[in-house]
C-alpha cells in the first residue's frame, strides 16, 4: 500500500490538468480529450483540493499555470509517459517482464549464476535483474519482487519455498594442516570466522565431539572473502560446499579434518505475500524447483 495514497490523483484528472497545461484552457483541453468544459473544469477543481496547492491562475478564459503547477506538470508528464510504457510492455509480454531479485554474495555467484543460463534460455522472455541484500528488508520500499534469504522463517510478511540447507565443510591452504589431521587438531589452528555464523565453529566442534575454540579469529562479513584468506594461509575456514567445491577441485584448498556438516539454517526463495506474484517470478520459482539436489 502507498504510504501517501490519499494524495494519489485519477487518471482522468492528470489527463485533465496535462492537456490544460498544454493548451492553455479547459475547452481546448475538452476538445482534446473529447469531454465537455465543465468537465475538465470539474477535475481540476478536484484536483487541486486533492493535493491542497493553487495550479493555475485563471486570466479570464486562458489558464496560466502557478510555480506549483509548472513543477508538478513535469512529473506528472514522467508518470503518464512511464505508466503508458508499462502498459505497453505488459500487453506486448504478458508471461514475462523483469524479475528484481536480491540475492545474497556466496549463494548468488557460486550457487545461482552458473545455472541462470539454464533459466534464461528456458525464459528468454524473461530478464534476471540480480542486487545484494546482507539482511531482510521491507517489500514495500524497495524494488524487489524477491529474494534469496538464509536463517530460518523469519521474514516478516514473506511466503517462502524452502531451497536447501547450508552444509559446510572445513578447509585450509595446503600445508596448513598437517595429513591425516583428527578435528582436534584445528583448534591449534587460526580459525576465520564469518560475521553472521558467529558459532558455526561452536557447532562443527560440537558435532565433532570436541571442546569449542577459546581464542578468537579473523572475522569475516563475506564467504568469498574468507576463503580468500584461507587460499593464503591465514587460517581454517569452515565454508558451504557450493564455495569450497571450485577451490578444492583446483587445488587451492584441501579438506581440514572431519566431515562436512549442516550450517545454522536454510536458504529460501521468499516474496512479498500481500500481493500476487508477478509472472517472471511465478516462472522463476518452477524453475529453481528443478535446480535443487534430489533426496
Amino acid at each position: 500500500m502507498f504510504a501517501h495514497r490519499r494524495y494519489l490523483p485519477s487518471i482522468p484528472a492528470l489527463l485533465a490538468f496535462e492537456a490544460a497545461a498544454r493548451l492553455g484552457s479547459a475547452t481546448a483541453a475538452a476538445q482534446e480529450l473529447s469531454l465537455t468544459q465543465s468537465a475538465i473544469s470539474r477535475q481540476l477543481k478536484t484536483l487541486e483540493d486533492q493535493i491542497g496547492a493553487q495550479l493555475f491562475a485563471r486570466q479570464g478564459r486562458a489558464l496560466v499555470l502557478t510555480p506549483v503547477g509548472r513543477s508538478y506538470v513535469g512529473q506528472v508528464r514522467d508518470v503518464l509517459h512511464r505508466l503508458g510504457s508499462a502498459s505497453v510492455a505488459a500487453g506486448a509480454n504478458p508471461e514475462g517482464g523483469a524479475l528484481n531479485l536480491a540475492i545474497l554474495p556466496a549463494f548468488g555467484m557460486h550457487w545461482l549464476a552458473p545455472r541462470l543460463a539454464d533459466f534464461a534460455g528456458a525464459h528468454p522472455e524473461v530478464t534476471v535483474n540480480l542486487s545484494t541484500r546482507l539482511a531482510p528488508f521491507d517489500f514495500r520500499t524497495q524494488p524487489f519482487d524477491a529474494a534469496i534469504h538464509f536463517g530460518r522463517r523469519d521474514w516478516p510478511g514473506a511466503d517462502y519455498l524452502p531451497l536447501m540447507p547450508e552444509t559446510v565443510v572445513a578447509v585450509a591452504a595446503p600445508g596448513l594442516v598437517p595429513e591425516e589431521a583428527a578435528p582436534a587438531d584445528l583448534r591449534a589452528l587460526p580459525l576465520l570466522h564469518l560475521d553472521t555464523r558467529p558459532r558455526a565453529w561452536a557447532r562443527w566442534c560440537a558435532a565433532h565431539d570436541i571442546p569449542a575454540p577459546s581464542a578468537p579469529g579473523m572475522v569475516f562479513d563475506q564467504f568469498s572473502t574468507m576463503a580468500q584468506a584461507a587460499i593464503h594461509g591465514l587460517g581454517v575456514a569452515l565454508l558451504p560446499t557450493f564455495v569450497a567445491a571450485p577451490h578444492l577441485e583446483s587445488g587451492a584448498l584441501v579438506p581440514a579434518a572431519g566431515r562436512g556438516g549442516q550450517s545454522i539454517g536454510d536458504y529460501y526463495l521468499v516474496w512479498p505475500a500481500d500481493r500476487p506474484a508477478p509472472p517472471s517470478l511465478r516462472s522463476f520459482r518452477a524453475w529453481i524447483l528443478t535446480q535443487l539436489p534430489r533426496d
